[in-house]
């Protein structure tokens, strides 16, 4: 467990799986239908999900901005709006959180190279353990600015989360189907 006390829970955090944040995603329907699945694990489990969801530069309520229909959050389920990558920064997360005593959190969505990265670097550096599930997240191709292409994005991001470390806290990378709740 991280460094709070009294925190032993965990949470599902699903990020950005929003229709225009997905929309040209490498293996989108394969990562929609593996965070499913996670979902329903956690909910078996009795382990909240709390869902992230960028404001898209203010296009809240449009379509476009919606989670994508294979997704959606139950009632109770923290919904948590954002500016930035990071999904703490000027957000309520942390208070969700702190509500559900987690200290650890399991981490999953969009897009790999932006808010993905962004929050789970945020969440280990204000103390929690932090899983990067390596087949639930993605990203679009960026090649056209610089970027690598997707697949190494994602692959690059596994492999150096899984090396990851602090006193106090732990990182690690775990495929969907190995992810434990509970």
């Amino acid at each position: 467990m991280g460094i709070f006390d009294g925190r032993g829970g965990s949470a599902l955090l699903v990020i950005d799986m929003q229709v225009d944040v997905v929309a040209q995603a490498v293996d989108r329907d394969g990562v929609i239908a593996r965070i499913a699945a996670l979902v329903a694990r956690a909910r078996a489990a009795a382990v909240p999900v709390v869902w992230i969801q960028d404001t898209l530069d203010g296009r809240v309520g449009e379509d476009g901005w919606q989670l994508v229909p294979e997704l959606a959050p139950r009632p109770g389920e923290a919904v948590v709006a954002k500016d930035h990558g990071d999904a703490f920064e000027g957000t309520v997360l942390e208070d969700v959180l702190a509500d559900v005593e987690a200290g650890s959190l399991v981490v999953c969505g969009a897009q790999t190279d932006a808010c993905v990265r962004s929050t789970i670097h945020g969440a280990f550096t204000r103390g929690y353990d932090v899983t990067l599930v390596a087949d639930a997240h993605t990203t679009e191709d960026l090649t056209a600015y610089g970027a690598p292409p997707p697949a190494q994005v994602i692959a690059h991001t596994n492999l150096y989360w899984r090396y990851q470390s602090g006193p106090g806290k732990e990182a690690s990378v775990t495929d969907a189907a190995e992810v434990v709740f509970g």
